[in-house]
């Protein structure tokens, strides 16, 4: 597997940055240059890493029918240029290509971004050299929303725990009919946090909505029109009356660690934190000291600010902390949109119509 590195998004969300607006005469000529060079069925097509999106249960086929595809299951940063060294189209997840890379991939014309995030990618560099990159926008909306409520409620319900300790012998051993060995909490009627109001902030403020919580919003940007029952409020309002906060916005060099120590002190020591979103968002080691100190009921975390982590990471062992491997993009819907949406890029790029196109 590849260095451990510092992952910008869950290749489900928002983009880390606007969309640069791209040129679409050049796009075209680029196309048309690929086109007198390859067709269909021998444009050398080469993906980085797709075991995460593709473990095995999806199919490459689709992919395949375009060109002359080979798909490698993860790439070292040392792998890349020798892998790539043919390839007209590169699809990668969270493999590097920077400048450097770019330099030395002379027959490169299409660059795949199997994510929403995209900063992998050194967009100016590919724009320079007349490389088309794309990505994938919201086809995890739901399912990072279905997961950030699965954290929320075993911080609340604490069923896996409860179900442990009935299988290690507890009920049967309980002199009372039931027993709970941690604090319940009902979510109705508590004030939902929302950092980030784009499609993922929303569907959790759905989701909120239909508990019966309070829904307040941080927002930053063009989010449109707001339900009426969406309040908008300053962010250390947000974190200093909500009894859940929910990150749901994109890692910029403005919201790198937004939750720090100071804001974290402006928070009720009966709050939860959930991030799905972008691991750097958070402060650990304040996070940790946080929750070990018991100024903070518990956090949900779906994301760290490098993964895979290193064993010495302070919230891995924190108290009342749940962190779950970066799956709330996975379920099987959503990787199969994913497929479909980057295959979709790749066939409109060879058609001389390119979509999602960021570079």
């Amino acid at each position: 597997m590849g260095r451990a590195h510092e992952v910008p998004a869950h290749g489900l969300g928002q983009p880390t940055a606007t969309a640069p607006k791209f040129d679409a005469c050049r796009v075209r000529r680029a196309c048309g240059q690929l086109a007198r060079h390859s067709n269909a069925n021998s444009m050398k097509i080469v993906v980085l890493d797709g075991h995460t999106l593709n473990p095995g249960d999806l199919s490459w086929d689709t992919l395949q029918s375009l060109g002359d595809c080979k798909v490698y299951e993860r790439s070292t940063p040392d792998e890349v240029i020798r892998r790539s060294a043919d390839a007209e189209a590169v699809i990668t997840n969270k493999v590097v290509l920077g400048r450097e890379q770019m330099q030395s991939l002379t027959k490169l014309r299409y660059i795949g971004v199997t994510a929403t995030g995209y900063n992998i990618i050194d967009v100016a560099a590919a724009r320079e050299r007349g490389v088309t990159v794309t990505n994938v926008p919201a086809y995890g909306t739901r399912s990072v929303a279905q997961h950030t409520f699965a954290l929320l409620l075993e911080l609340t319900q604490h069923v896996g725990h409860h179900a442990r300790t009935v299988r290690e012998g507890a009920w049967a051993r309980s002199p009372d009919w039931c027993y709970w060995e941690r604090p319940l909490t009902e979510l109705d009627g508590l004030t939902m946090g929302i950092v980030g109001y784009g499609r993922i902030g929303r569907a959790v403020g759905e989701l909120a909505a239909a508990f019966g919580m309070r829904v307040m919003a941080n927002v930053s940007g063009r989010t449109g029109e707001l339900p009426r029952d969406v309040s908008v409020v300053e962010l250390d309002y947000l974190f200093r009356a909500s009894d859940v906060v929910s990150l749901h916005c994109p890692l910029t060099p403005e919201t790198k660690h937004v939750v720090n120590a100071e804001r974290l002190a402006l928070m009720k020591p009966t709050a939860f934190l959930l991030n799905t979103s972008r691991g750097p968002l958070i402060d650990e080691p304040a996070l940790a000291e946080a929750l070990n100190a018991g100024r903070l009921a518990g956090a949900g975390l779906d994301v760290l600010s490098v993964e895979p982590p290193a064993a010495t990471n302070p919230v891995l062992s924190a108290k009342n902390c749940i962190v779950t491997p970066h799956i709330a993009w996975a379920t099987r819907a959503a990787r199969s949109r994913l497929m479909e949406i980057a295959v979709a890029n790749v066939r409109a790029f060879i058609e001389g119509k390119p979509q999602n196109v960021v570079s």
